[in-house]
């Protein structure tokens, strides 16, 4: 019994001992400190932790990442005297993304759509007061202020078109349902409507930030005859002749008078064949310019191209890229948007304005600026054909490095 009652003791005295181990551990450890976050640690995103859509990608998955570079287009062509331009429509002055990209890249506008004939000729004005009535509209008035609240200059763009041009401007009181005009009628509505073109832009303060202004556009088909139109039909093929010296008659001297067309490099003879023919009593020309639309493929030559340029020099008269955009492919067959056409696309951009450049300073060209009909893909005209410089999401393609004349990230 003894022994049990020893054994039961030394049993508990064991127990005690252990826990009173336990606990002087327990004891021993440093307690958790409280950390309490500092008025920065808020819910604020870190700087890694952007919203997607306000990253920077790379136009496709193969591309290096994006060079900073200082400056836009309207930057590197200064450096070699030629102005830097795109096209302006109004849902392009309602996005901060837009802006920022027009006010990097570009130092003129045209505008898209806003100043073409059926934009700016009222019908019911016209009517009432019995005689041609131009009056920009609102859209018309929000482009050109915005151009003026950036220090943008404008390509006026255009006057004399066979489209965009509203048919009652040519009928008998203004009425489709009767009969035509005549020659004298038809001119004196001309006459009239290019006085009030500019002596509306001098009411409204623009005048001065216009420097060229497209008074004629497409009258020649490609194989250099002319395109029957309204105007042609009321007052004879000398129609563009009478457009060029009533815009000469009224127009400021600081703004450039210029012939406007596609397909340029299909009818480079009948282009100057035209120019020629724009000469006053004295033989000056009515005409300070060609301007050359640019609307160009990828599959297209360039050395054709540059050779059309070098003959316009010989007039002696101001040459301009007016509405630039370079699609994939041909016309016949327009090509994917996959990594390699886009390559294809860079590159084209960096040979053709390297081209023109150095034509330029060699003599041989007398290109003075290059305006980009848009700079993004999802605003072109021809956005099934990609042709510009930035994609959807407005990230650099390999097009605008190429037209930046940045050849590491122009495809090569």
């Amino acid at each position: 019994m003894m022994k049990t009652r020893l054994s039961r003791l030394l049993s508990i005295f064991i127990v005690l001992l252990l826990l009173v181990s336990v606990v002087a551990c327990s004891n021993d450890k440093e307690p958790e400190p409280t950390v309490e976050p500092t008025p920065t640690e808020t819910a604020e995103p870190k700087e890694t932790e952007k919203p997607k859509e306000e990253e920077t990608l790379a136009p496709t998955e193969d591309v290096d990442p994006i060079v900073e570079y200082e400056g836009g287009l309207k930057d590197v062509y200064e450096d070699h005297g030629l102005i830097a331009g795109t096209c302006l429509a109004p849902a392009m002055i309602g996005s901060e993304k837009y802006t920022s990209i027009i006010l990097e890249n570009f130092n003129t506008i045209t505008l898209e759509n806003h100043m073409k004939p059926e934009a700016i000729l009222d019908h019911k004005a016209s009517i009432e007061a019995g005689e041609i009535i131009v009056k920009f509209p609102k859209d018309t008035i929000d482009l050109l202020d915005f151009a003026k609240e950036n220090n943008l200059s404008v390509r006026g763009h255009t006057i004399v078109w066979h489209s965009q041009t509203p048919d009652w401007i040519f009928f008998e009181d203004f009425d489709t349902t009767k009969g035509k005009v005549d020659k004298d009628t038809m001119l004196d509505r001309m006459e009239k409507y290019i006085k009030r073109t500019f002596e509306i832009l001098k009411e409204l303060d623009y005048i001065d930030m216009f420097y060229a202004y497209d008074v004629v556009n497409e009258a020649l088909l490609d194989n250099g005859s002319l395109r029957d139109s309204h105007w042609k039909s009321t007052i004879g093929d000398d129609y563009i002749w009478y457009a060029f010296y009533y815009a000469d008659k009224y127009a400021p001297d600081h703004i450039k008078l210029y012939y406007n067309d596609f397909n340029e490099q299909f009818k480079t003879q009948a282009y100057i064949k035209l120019a020629k023919s724009l000469v006053d009593d004295d033989g000056e020309f009515l005409i300070d310019g060609l301007g050359c639309q640019g609307h160009l493929y990828t599959k297209d030559s360039i050395d054709s191209y540059i050779s059309m340029l070098k003959s316009f020099a010989e007039l002696g008269l101001d040459v301009q890229i007016t509405e630039l955009d370079i699609s994939l492919g041909t016309w016949q067959q327009i090509l994917k948007a996959t990594d390699d056409n886009l390559k294809d696309q860079g590159k084209y951009y960096y040979e053709l304005i390297s081209r023109i450049i150095a034509e330029n300073e060699a003599g041989n060209t007398n290109v003075s600026g290059i305006t980009f009909w848009g700079f993004a893909d999802q605003l072109s005209w021809r956005r099934d054909r990609s042709p510009l410089l930035f994609d959807a999401k407005l990230n650099p393609k390999y097009s605008y490095h190429g037209a930046m004349l940045n050849k590491d990230h122009a495809g090569y």
